[in-house]
């Protein structure tokens, strides 16, 4: 695109005279003082579409405006390509689009300009090209890393007016300007350039946010306001521009395929640059919201990406360990995005501490941590990193989480709101006040807001819906999709969290001191079980709902079994938080909703056992708990009596108290006096249901809501009929190539590297469906295997290891990452029970894989990657799960 530009310059900057072209750049220089108000005024009754002006110095100019705007997107980009790109042409440029732009808003009332931006295809295609080279070139633009730098603001102001300009000659539509993007053939150089840009206008204004924090606190200097937040705005508003492209499907899907975006993680760099953004406490509201609704609008670019139906933005992110560690870094932004906000108590706000995430911003979080903890790629590593903040919530005194968590009504949201971008006063702060930095007597831009209003109830009922889908994707466990030592990983972690101190993760929130922790965590479960079946089904499904259900059970049952103590259990029992399973009797009749999540499954037969199951709900309901039951009761159990069991007791437990909810017949004061008392009335709610299951719908269900498969069914049948004759197709580059455009037209693209995964995993998942099925050997060794053989997968249950041998390390998709020596097989290293987690502490020796990878298990001691295990430690020693390591020299 930029050589066809320089060569049509090349063609007709010759034809253009010098005189031509200090008519251009004074006609430039003049007229974008001028409004489109104004220049209609001086048009309508124009003689040959010929003004004639009289400049401040008192010259007159006669200028023809039809040449004007023919000429003008090309004297433009001639300007842009030829000149030394200073501060100078950047004012130049500034004033060159202010006026295009009037212009270009003028066309639908006159015919004449109408007839040259609409109509004309050239005059067209040369707009395409200025908007798009100029692009190129401010997404390349070198900073000074010096705050207050003017050519800061003239370049934010460039890269805002410059994506605006589209809005002026194509449409105000975003779905009409994405389709006229889409039909350009540099459409993706277009999208590399406007997130590049972007990026550095944000970079720009990281440098003044750090270098402002002193200044603000000085009532007499208002310069850095006035500068950081026109920074915000420019920001901001080039920031809408593309998240309103996102928003079109079409431009999503190709934005989806862009390697350099998406593949390599460029979007995620911009969205880690813009969440590290800091909000200091002494900065002015204006921006402080700002900067919230800056990460609002990344979050919700992201959003969109991993909410596409066509490509899965995760799986193409977890392609590279390079981009898939950068969007846990980005995750963890977000997390700790959340904790902050949770820590927000309402009823506590104040001038003075508006400083938390709170209205779009924190929705937008929220999603993406529902996204997250349902894809197999961060669902491991969440729990790892965000389940003491949720058991800090879920420990709170139960007044505080009523009215956090089962309440309708929010004291106080921020602002939502988007921006109503104005080129022509944007252009003009800036060229009225460039001459210097000084600008003590300047008013600050305020580009107008058009708010975007959530009535408070629907936006506390999304905020707790959400809650519930990140604790019911963290707690749920299928084997089909998830790692042996995910399950019960979740409620292990929360386990560990509560023996700690947490007062300090939300400090706007008092937590109770003269209760047991075990009784206020259930106290506040019930509640928030309760109002969450209110909220179905308009926020909340049923699955969902059931899995908390679960958790809650769960909860109660470990409270009782894991050392909380006599007094935490009497305490549970006198609210009736004990489960009453042990009770349950046969019936006939079950609750259809619940009836429909199983599978497989008919009405006589036993319940079988944990591990046998492929949906999401019942490897989590029907889970050791009931299986354990099934023992102790010595006899066969129709499985719609267990789930009839199940639900039934759940009912009578939230019967025990009213929650506080928009539903309950018990509010405010009442809530509280009653939290208390035991209400273990039966209600049974008998509904008649088929004898068949919804088994495709269970089956649709599980696959959504957990790992987001890469190939469909009729891909998959393509594949296993090719490795009949290619049994080893993993080992061949060109096979996997072929092999990976064919399957591409048959459904999503997939890359030869998400195929080589695929083939592993299935390897991975073939090797240990034989050794489930295969009869155990007891006397059986440590298997010796070759260190030359890398597909050579193993065993995949626990190898017995002693201190001193050596094996190979296995990564979950069967890849060898490295050797090490077993170095300790019992007891406890750093807090961690090796035989309880079935993990060995190895010394690596040597590392195929990148050092900055992600370990399986993770500490302050430890680290979080090799690297950091190196140096923390002295050597790379490490926690590896025992069924992935493979013995290469017994001892």
């Amino acid at each position: 695109m930029a050589f066809r530009t320089r060569m049509r310059i090349a063609e007709e900057e010759p034809s253009q005279s010098s005189k031509q072209a200090t008519y251009l750049i004074s006609a430039v220089n003049e007229l974008h003082r001028l409004n489109s108000r104004d220049l209609y005024r001086l048009l309508k009754d124009a003689e040959n579409f010929t003004i004639h002006y009289l400049t401040g110095k008192g010259v007159q100019l006669k200028i023809d405006m039809a040449k004007l705007a023919r000429f003008l997107p090309l004297h433009l980009t001639s300007a842009l390509i030829f000149s030394r790109r200073g501060e100078t042409t950047f004012r130049y440029l500034l004033c060159g689009i202010r006026l295009l732009h009037s212009l270009c808003d003028l066309a639908p009332r006159l015919p004449k300009l109408d007839q040259i931006f609409l109509h004309d295809v050239k005059v067209v295609e040369q707009l395409i090209d200025l908007v798009f080279y100029m692009l190129i070139i401010l997404s390349t633009h070198r900073q000074e890393d010096r705050a207050f730098s003017l050519r800061y603001l003239s370049h934010s102001a460039l890269v805002a007016c410059n994506l605006h300009l589209l809005t002026a000659f194509i449409s105000t539509q975003s779905q009409d300007i994405a389709n006229i993007l889409l039909a350009h053939p540099k459409v993706d150089l277009f999208m590399d350039a406007a997130f590049g840009s972007v990026r550095v206008v944000v970079r720009s204004l990281e440098i003044t946010l750090i270098a402002c924090y002193k200044d603000f606190s000085m009532e007499s200097n208002l310069s850095a306001e006035q500068v950081v937040y026109f920074l915000c705005q420019q920001c901001e508003a080039s920031l809408q521009f593309i998240q309103s492209l996102c928003q079109q499907k079409l431009f999503k899907e190709r934005l989806l395929m862009n390697k350099e975006l998406c593949g390599k993680g460029s979007i995620l760099f911009l969205a880690q640059s813009i969440l590290k953004l800091n909000i200091q406490p002494s900065f002015p509201t204006r921006i402080v919201a700002g900067i919230s609704r800056l990460k609002a609008k990344i979050l919700s670019i992201l959003l969109s990406l991993c909410e596409a139906e066509s490509i899965s933005y995760l799986d193409q992110v977890a392609t590279s360990a390079q981009s898939l560690d950068l969007a846990k870094s980005v995750a963890l932004e977000i997390l700790d995005l959340l904790k902050t906000a949770f820590g927000r108590n309402p009823g506590h706000l104040t001038t003075t501490n508006r400083r938390y995430p709170i209205g779009l911003l924190q929705l937008n979080a929220m999603r993406l941590a529902d996204i997250f903890t349902d894809d197999s790629h961060f669902r491991s590593f969440i729990t790892t990193y965000f389940t003491k903040v949720l058991t800090a919530i879920i420990s709170l005194s139960h007044v505080d989480f009523l009215s956090s968590w089962c309440s309708s009504n929010v004291i106080e949201m921020e602002e939502d709101a988007s921006v109503e971008y104005d080129v022509f006063a944007t252009a003009g702060w800036i060229l009225d006040n460039s001459s210097s930095m000084d600008l003590q007597n300047s008013t600050v831009l305020e580009l107008h807001l058009i708010p975007n209003i959530t009535p408070s109830a629907s936006y506390a009922h999304h905020r707790t819906s959400l809650f519930v889908k990140v604790i019911a994707n963290l707690h749920c466990f299928v084997p089909t999709y998830c790692e042996e030592q995910e399950r019960n990983f979740f409620i292990r972690k929360v386990l560990e969290c509560l023996q700690e101190d947490l007062s300090n993760l939300l400090p706007g929130f008092s937590f109770p001191s003269d209760a047991p922790k075990a009784a206020t965590v259930c106290k506040n479960l019930r509640s928030l079980l309760s109002h969450a079946e209110s909220l179905m089904p308009k926020f909340l499904n049923e699955e969902d709902v059931q899995l908390l259900r679960v958790f809650f059970r769960e909860i109660q049952e470990q409270f009782t079994s894991n050392g909380f103590g006599e007094n935490h259990v009497q305490e549970a029992q006198s609210i009736g938080i004990r489960s009453s399973l042990l009770q349950v009797k046969e019936s006939s009749e079950v609750d259809k909703k619940v009836g429909n999540l199983k599978e497989g499954m008919s009405e006589n037969s036993s319940f079988p056992c944990i591990g046998q199951h492929n949906t999401r709900i019942e490897n989590t309901i029907l889970g050791d708990d009931l299986n354990r039951q099934h023992q102790v009761d010595g006899k066969g159990m129709s499985s719609k009596t267990v789930l009839r069991g199940a639900r039934d007791t759940d009912k009578d437990a939230q019967n025990a108290e009213t929650s506080g909810s928009d539903t309950s017949s018990a509010k405010g004061k009442n809530v509280l006096d009653h939290a208390g008392e035991s209400k273990s009335t039966e209600r049974h709610r008998k509904v008649a249901v088929g004898e068949t299951p919804e088994e495709e719908k269970v089956e649709t269900v599980q696959r959504r809501k957990r790992k987001r498969t890469i190939m469909n069914d009729k891909m998959v049948k393509l594949i296993e009929r090719a490795l009949l004759d290619e049994p080893d197709m993993q080992r061949n580059a060109a096979s996997l190539k072929s092999w990976a455009d064919k399957l591409s037209q048959h459904g999503s693209e997939i890359t030869p590297s998400q195929l080589k995964n695929w083939l592993n995993n299935r390897k991975a998942k073939l090797a240990r469906t034989a050794k489930d099925n295969s009869v155990p050997d007891k006397q059986k060794g440590p298997v010796k295997v070759s260190s030359d053989s890398p597909d050579n997968l193993g065993p995949l249950e626990i190898v017995r290891c002693n201190v001193g041998q050596r094996a190979v390390l296995v990564n979950v998709r069967g890849e060898e990452i490295g050797k090490g020596k077993v170095v300790q097989v019992k007891g406890k290293w750093h807090g961690k029970n090796l035989e309880e987690l079935g993990i060995y502490v190895m010394d690596v020796y040597e590392l195929y894989a990148d050092k900055g990878m992600k370990l399986p298990y993770t500490s302050e001691a430890i680290g979080t990657s090799f690297a950091e295990a190196e140096k923390k430690l002295g050597a790379m020693r490490v926690l590896w799960d025992s069924r992935r390591i493979l013995v290469l020299q017994p001892e």
